[in-house]
């Protein structure tokens, strides 16, 4: 059993394009996805390079997923997370 893991630059729309194209190949047991992190990882026994040229085929911009992919996903959301509005503190 393999897993491999992806980063499909995606929003929640596109999680139906995505589920659709893996279903065509065989040998998919699971798959999630995280639309925050734009990560999806996908458990059976098919090769890789099958699972990834068919996420592209369906038209989504994919790649392996990497370790620097965590750590700009860990800076972004520490970054972000200072920066939220309340609009009830004018004064």
């Amino acid at each position: 059993m393999e897993i491999v893991e992806l980063k499909v630059e995606m929003v929640c729309i596109h999680e139906k394009r995505l589920r659709k194209c893996l279903s065509k190949l065989k040998g998919i047991e699971k798959v999630e996805v995280d639309t925050n992190c734009q990560k999806v990882v996908i458990t059976g026994y098919t090769h890789k390079n099958k699972i990834l040229k068919a996420v592209r085929r369906g038209g989504l911009r994919a790649d392996f997923w990497s370790p620097q992919n965590e750590l700009l996903n860990a800076y972004v959301s520490a970054n972000y997370a200072r920066f939220r509005f309340n609009p009830f503190s004018f004064f």
